[in-house]
């Protein structure tokens, strides 16, 4: 099923093309990375998928519509700047999302939380800040929905977490579902990955299966990526 699909997908700032005119077409049941220097556009698509910003041209549909109230209870997004109440604790979180959202499942996230060794009762405003991006992505990946968008999800988290992290992400998505992961740190988030799409400013040079990129090129995806985007 296509899940994410652009068409002429366009967002101009004053001064600034932050996409343009892209197509893309993202189905169910894959990991796909998003893969771009900063400045590439990746954030910029994922809140136009999330309709937190709205496109200039061109469209963006999530499962056949546009974005708005159907494709909010379709959508599980993890955004890379910090957005939870610091005088929360994670039992106070856990009733907060499971109050908020009909798909989210408490008991995945206390699995989850007690793999990464992070008690209910710890309170955000004493986390560092790697324990805080792992609490997000616990919550994130703790609801049922049918497309994660993953915004830099692992840019603060230690390396001997990422594994951990990135098994969360495979164990914890439904086959009907979507997973974009946006970052740049490609050589951590290969393994877990079916898809790359390639930004570079504002411009979709690449979408191939990752198998199919290392058996063209011969090189990892990340040393492909260090390839094409070379200063």
């Amino acid at each position: 099923m296509k899940m994410l699909e652009c068409r002429g997908l366009t967002k101009r700032y004053q001064k600034l093309t932050a996409l343009d005119h892209i197509d893309l077409c993202l189905e169910s049941g894959r990991i796909v990375g998003l893969l771009g220097p900063n400045g590439s556009g990746k954030t910029t698509l994922i809140k136009l998928a999330t309709r937190l910003i709205q496109p200039t041209d061109g469209e963006l549909l999530i499962a056949g519509e546009k974005p708005g109230k159907h494709s909010k209870a379709l959508i599980s997004f993890l955004p890379d700047k910090e957005f939870l109440p610091e005088w929360m604790n994670v039992k106070q979180l856990l009733r907060f999302y499971q109050d908020f959202y009909e798909d989210f499942r408490p008991d995945k996230a206390l699995q989850m939380l007690a793999g990464l060794d992070i008690s209910p009762s710890m309170g955000l405003k004493k986390m560092s800040k790697g324990t805080k991006e792992k609490v997000r992505l616990v919550l994130t990946m703790s609801r049922e929905a049918k497309c994660y968008l993953l915004d830099e999800p692992i840019a603060g988290v230690d390396p001997a977490a990422r594994d951990y992290i990135l098994r969360t992400i495979i164990q914890n998505y439904s086959e009907e579902a979507l997973v974009l992961i946006s970052t740049h740190l490609i050589a951590d988030v290969e393994s877990v990955l079916d898809e790359a799409v390639f930004l570079k400013k504002g411009e979709i040079i690449l979408h191939k299966p990752v198998d199919q990129i290392r058996e063209e090129t011969g090189m990892s995806v990340d040393a492909y990526f260090r390839e094409v985007f070379r200063c």
